[in-house]
């Protein structure tokens, strides 16, 4: 495994893992070391961000849990990668070399080989397969001849973390909650276990800088979420955290493959989404679980997995970056669309909102890998 960070840190924020990637998680035996980590939102809450009402509650849970045999859990992103790193660890078969980018591929007769790039200069690693999981920027991408960029959706997202016991006592239930507003919308749910509570605020936005963590500050944020269309208790919750990141959210269209002979595209790389249905993470543990299978079934041909591989996840990928685009335009209706489609919530359900999303969350992979 090649990491073109220069070490392991805790980074990022929360992240929300529905029952289609813990138990994916789950069966590579990474489960147990998330427990002690995670949290088991009770329920999904959605709520009208100017009157704090709630509009509807989808269960989670037991609920989900029961439903689909596998937990939702919320996790911050450093606990999720420490109990990936701790698998990778235990196992004989796994090598990491961190601060190595790599910049180029070619495929050979029986294999591969990559250049990459670290503090000492550019070398070559050769192997059987090249699986590149380098995010909505990546290189690899460019390379294969994917030359649209991404392209930018308008808005922009403002993240921070919230020491619980500084937060109302109704911030730090165990739920996901949701407040929709016209032209913006904001997710907060506990991580640690509780003691930090995730916050985001994504709104529309012409600010379209590249990258993943701008420094931002309530100063910025705050005036932009006026006190006549935003709940005061929200707002005293935003009000909190003083440092905030940024980052301009990008997307791109479906590709037409996403391998070149022994070299395959995965996760963001792949197939970037908007993140409105909280399944990017999703997605991207689902491939690696499908493309485990496809390897395992030809281990001799890369190249016939790698397209069998993006045959059976394309249609499902795309779905799901179609449906998360249009939740976000949902998400940041104003006036009649927006009382139009709170009544409709309301009418549906919780209960009906859950099983609205079996075939998202109920996807079980074909194989699985265990790790020791």
């Amino acid at each position: 495994m090649l990491e073109q960070a220069e070490r392991l840190e805790e980074t990022g924020a929360g992240i929300q893992l529905s029952p289609n990637a813990t138990r994916t998680l789950i069966d590579l035996g990474v489960g147990e070391r998330l427990r002690a980590r995670v949290v088991a939102p009770e329920s999904l809450r959605v709520v009208n961000g100017r009157t704090s009402r709630e509009i509807t509650r989808m269960p989670l849970g037991e609920a989900a849990a029961a439903r689909y045999g596998a937990p939702y859990w919320s996790v911050h992103r450093g606990d999720l990668q420490a109990a990936l790193s701790d698998a990778v660890g235990a196992s004989l078969d796994i090598g990491v070399k961190l601060g190595a980018r790599v910049e180029e591929f070619a495929p050979l007769s029986n294999g591969i080989t990559v250049s990459a790039r670290d503090r000492s200069g550019t070398w070559h690693e050769r192997g059987d397969a090249l699986i590149a999981a380098d995010g909505l920027w990546s290189a690899m991408r460019n390379r294969m001849g994917f030359r649209e960029q991404p392209r930018f959706a308008g808005r922009a997202a403002w993240r921070a973390l919230v020491p619980a016991d500084a937060a109302a006592a109704e911030f730090r239930e165990p739920a996901v909650h949701l407040w929709l507003g016209r032209g913006a919308h904001v997710v907060h749910y506990p991580v640690k276990a509780g003691a930090v509570i995730n916050v985001v605020v994504i709104m529309d936005d012409a600010w379209n800088a590249p990258g993943w963590s701008a420094p931002a500050n309530r100063d910025e944020l705050l005036p932009r979420l006026p006190r006549h269309r935003w709940a005061p208790e929200l707002l005293d919750l935003l009000n909190v955290p003083d440092r905030w990141l940024k980052w301009a959210l990008y997307d791109c269209a479906p590709l037409r493959a996403w391998s070149e002979g022994p070299a395959t595209l995965i996760g963001d790389a792949a197939h970037p989404m908007l993140p409105y249905l909280a399944q990017g993470a999703a997605m991207a543990i689902e491939d690696a679980a499908v493309v485990a299978h496809c390897l395992a079934r030809t281990p001799d041909n890369a190249a016939e997995a790698f397209r069998g591989f993006c045959a059976m996840r394309r249609g499902r990928a795309t779905t799901v970056q179609r449906l998360a685009a249009r939740n976000g335009q949902r998400y940041h209706f104003g006036g009649p669309l927006a009382v139009a489609r709170n009544v409709a919530m309301r009418a549906l359900g919780g209960a009906r909102l859950l099983r609205h999303y079996d075939w998202l969350y109920d996807w079980r992979p074909p194989a699985t890998v265990s790790l020791p």
